[in-house]
């Protein structure tokens, strides 16, 4: 699969029109489902390429896409989820300077 190329489990007869939020491998048991003494089966199902990881990335954000952001009828959702998720990398981000200037009580 090169860049912007469809994945390769992709078949246009059987799945119709493409859809970037859409895994089109094999099918497994979701994470939720999965049993405790299976979960270490499970993991080692996964692909953990870097392609999958961007591909898995991919997915979210067009999902978020399609529920939030390009609905006929946007709210502020969006809006806010953007700015509550920029204050948070910048806080973290910007931690130790903010640690340093903390107001000590000397007594």
């Amino acid at each position: 699969m090169g860049f912007g190329d469809y994945p390769v489990e992709y078949n246009p007869q059987k799945h119709g029109p493409y859809d970037p939020a859409r895994f089109y491998g094999k099918q497994d048991i979701p994470l939720a489902q999965v049993k405790l003494g299976e979960l270490g089966a499970w993991f080692g199902r996964r692909n953990k390429s870097p392609n999958a990881m961007v591909a898995a990335i991919s997915r979210a954000f067009w999902r978020w896409q399609h529920k939030y952001v390009q609905p006929k009828r946007v709210g502020v959702a969006p809006f806010f989820q953007v700015v509550v998720g920029s204050s948070i990398l910048f806080y973290i981000l910007n931690y130790d300077r903010i640690t340093s200037h903390r107001n000590y009580k000397y007594h």
